[in-house]
């Protein structure tokens, strides 16, 4: 026991009393003295008394008490004898229950305390830093007096029948413990029943990162080793499956007559032909084998084909069927034996997996947008401020014909501009952009001076309300000025492909004979279509074989429009002035259709 700062001198008092016991038996007297005087500090001081005190006896007495409880083993934490256990008083278990007093063990009585104001009174010594003090019980506490401390209570300050408040026991009161406090409920989980954090206690965390020694060594995508290895074990087994099954190709055409007997509206429900079908099929494979070990990639691959999926109406459980529908149309293209069971698991097990992917991802398309990535296929400068851009999404993207799309190019971050789309869904899966540069900069000026093949262009959900009529006997007419002729050549790649044989005429005004940019493809379209007409009209100079003037002078020159549906696109001085000469020859407003200028 050390006697340096913060030691307990009325502890070392009394070890000084047990060693001249134990040395000298004639000094008993002075021990037990040096005892008594160590406990008057610690409680209040006896009344004195008019009689002397009694001599000490010659004989060594007995050791009191109070000493003989010093002797036995004290209670410690880490190393600590803990003073609240003098006597008795404080003494637990390890688990931290109040051990029970042995028989015996009775404390020693002492005069009563003449203290009687506030602060008088030790709430409870308890571990080191536990102590709570003395505190004044309050105007409505009893007053400690003779009649109200007994034994080791009132020697040690601590009132009977008073509950420790830390573990719920009266020291001075019967063995039995005191009822418990009732806990604290636990914490509500948050949000709905099994996605509450989990409890897991402090050590059992320890103890689980412990043994996962790995995991402070884990790959910036957080994967395992053993994940990653198994991962790779079942690409193998893709990639050899497919070369036995003779190639990526015939694998594709494969699966998509199986898909076409099996789900026929699973590939109504996408755009583009079969052919361009059988070429996503097959890229979507070869992507899906080679980034198999690329977590991160397939899992942000597959949520984007689902929000693809979910846009172009496909439902869920249409897809069911997909994985069983692939292992086929691999076993069916290998000699007999060669098929392996690993080869079934591994191609289940990974639909299984993206299937779910697909799924989440189509859920997010009603929280956030929906963009298709593409690639620039071809860039065709058909004057010095117009291009025609083709792009190839790697996703299927639905749209009708005569709709616009938002689009945003990797110079310009974050700005979107509109352009109708001129491709053709039933024909194959390109999209064509028509753009006249405004500036040298800017996604228009980025479109037409600064783009090449192989660049990538972002684009959003289709939008807008053009399109065929549904009534198949009705005529279309389509007036078009500038690069709105986009819309319209979308329109007429429609007629062509469907062979509609309703009556359509596209009315093209430009400025002068050099901006019939697109003529020669509208032209082809034109003939293709059963009956459809591409009437150019030159304002300005030499018209050539067109006609001349204003457009809406040779709309009203050609016919009688009332029975026709009627689309409008291109500036908006345009939009406005051929509307209202639409109207001046009969035609109903409500049959006049155009995008809101922007």
């Amino acid at each position: 026991m050390s006697s340096g700062p913060g030691s307990d001198p009325h502890l070392l008092a009394l070890l000084r009393a047990i060693r001249l016991r134990q040395s000298a038996p004639d000094a008993a007297a002075a021990g037990e003295a040096d005892a008594a005087a160590a406990l008057s500090e610690i409680s209040p001081p006896a009344p004195q008394s008019a009689e002397p005190a009694p001599a000490p006896p010659e004989a060594p007495a007995p050791v009191p008490p109070a000493v003989t409880s010093f002797l036995r083993p004290a209670t410690s934490t880490g190393g600590a004898t803990r003073a609240g256990n003098v006597a008795g008083i404080g003494r637990t278990t390890p688990s931290g229950e109040p051990a029970p007093r042995p028989a015996g063990d009775e404390q020693p009585a002492a005069p009563p305390s003449t203290r009687t104001g506030p602060g008088s009174e030790l709430l409870w010594r308890g571990d080191q830093g536990a102590a709570l003090g003395r505190s004044g019980l309050g105007p409505g506490a009893r007053r400690p007096g003779a009649a109200d401390r007994a034994g080791a209570s009132a020697a040690y300050g601590v009132p009977v029948n008073r509950v420790n408040p830390i573990t719920g026991i009266n020291p001075g009161g019967p063995v039995t413990p005191a009822p418990a406090v009732p806990g604290v409920p636990p914490a509500r989980p948050i949000g709905a029943p099994g996605t509450e954090f989990p409890s897991v206690s402090p050590a059992e965390y320890a103890a689980h990162f412990a043994r996962n020694t790995t995991r402070r060594h884990l790959p910036s995508d957080g994967m395992d080793p053993g994940d990653t290895l198994a991962l790779r074990d079942t690409q193998r087994l893709l990639s050899t499956s497919l070369t036995f099954a003779g190639g990526i190709d015939e694998v594709a055409e494969r699966l998509w007559r199986a898909l076409l007997q099996a789900q026929p509206d699973l590939l109504t429900a996408l755009p583009g032909t079969a052919d361009s079908q059988r070429r996503q099929l097959a890229r979507a494979i070869t992507w899906l084998v080679h980034r198999l070990d690329d977590p991160p990639a397939v899992v942000a691959g597959a949520g984007q084909l689902g929000a693809v999926l979910a846009e172009c109406g496909v439902q869920w459980s249409q897809l069911h069927l997909v994985g069983a529908a692939l292992a086929e149309a691999m076993r069916a293209g290998m000699v007999p034996g060669v098929w392996r069971q690993d080869f079934d698991q591994a191609w289940r097990w990974t639909w299984q997996h993206v299937y779910e992917w697909i799924v989440h991802g189509g859920t997010l398309i009603a929280y956030q947008p929906t963009i298709w990535e593409t690639e620039v296929i071809s860039h065709q400068r058909r004057r010095p401020d117009l291009a025609v851009v083709r792009l190839r999404p790697f996703l299927p993207m639905p749209y009708r014909p005569g709709q616009y799309a938002r689009v945003e190019v990797a110079d310009v971050p974050g700005i979107w501009r509109p352009y109708s789309l001129a491709g053709a869904p039933q024909v194959d899966d390109v999209i064509e952009l028509h753009v006249r540069a405004k500036t040298e900069t800017g996604v228009s000026g980025t479109l037409v001076h600064h783009t090449r093949t192989g660049d990538r262009i972002r684009i959003g959900r289709a939008e807008g309300d053009m399109g065929l009529p549904e009534e198949p006997g009705r005529g279309v007419l389509m007036i078009a000025g500038d690069t709105g002729v986009a819309p319209m050549k979308a329109m007429l790649a429609q007629l062509a492909a469907l062979g509609d044989t309703r009556p359509a005429v596209l009315f093209w005004g430009v400025r002068n004979l050099g901006e019939l940019y697109d003529i020669d493809e509208l032209t082809a379209l034109a003939r293709q279509a059963p009956r459809a007409t591409v009437v150019p009209v030159v304002a300005e100079g030499d018209p050539g074989p067109y006609p001349s003037g204003l457009v809406t002078d040779a709309v009203a020159a050609y016919g009688e429009w009332s029975r026709h549906e009627v689309y409008l696109a291109g500036p908006p001085l345009m939009l406005a002035a051929t509307g209202v000469a639409l109207r001046q020859l009969g035609v109903d407003p409500a049959r006049i259709h155009h995008d809101a200028p922007e």
